[in-house]
């Protein structure tokens, strides 16, 4: 118990993340299983509360698309019926706001937000779209959510004269 909740302290991690370093640690698994109920039981371990901070944390720090999120949780050892339930909750809390983008998209577009100054770096409206696309595709977007927001912010590049655009 004590070896998984000094694991616990820095930050909350998954019941299988919890298996995992008690194993590595020589620990028996009989053991290590009557620790991980025994933490369950008491509300410290609990792994859709994790799921659901983890997706909220990379929303405001490191913006990630469902598709990445959704593995991201995956390699932590999240269960899928879990994953369903927290993106199916992130969907219901974004449906309330009917003119409000959904969650995907606030994270796409502040993804793209912190890269504008690259993105835009030489005027290009094609290089431009292509740069937002694939920082978007990488970030585990989806590709229609993606061509539209590259298309959008390179539009107001389509529009300038072609003696304003830097060459760089």
């Amino acid at each position: 118990m004590e070896a998984a909740l000094r694991f616990l302290e820095p930050r909350a991690r998954s019941s299988a993340e919890v298996r995992r370093r008690l194993g590595s640690y020589g620990y028996r698994a009989d053991l290590v299983e009557s620790a991980v109920e025994r933490l369950m039981d008491l509300g410290v371990l609990d792994d859709e509360v994790f799921a659901r901070e983890w997706v909220r944390s990379r929303d405001r720090t490191h913006p990630r698309g469902e598709r990445a999120l959704r593995s991201e949780l995956r390699t932590k050892g999240v269960a899928d019926q879990i994953i369903d339930a927290v993106f199916a909750g992130r969907a219901d809390a974004n449906s309330d706001a009917a003119a409000a983008p959904d969650a995907e998209e606030n994270a796409a577009r502040r993804l793209l937000e912190r890269k504008a100054g690259f993105l835009r770096r030489g005027g290009e409206p094609r290089q431009t779209r292509q740069r937002s696309y694939g920082l978007l595709m990488r970030n585990g977007f989806s590709s229609e959510l993606a061509w539209r927001l590259a298309a959008e912010l390179a539009a107001p590049l389509d529009d300038e004269p072609p003696g304003a655009r830097r060459r760089d």
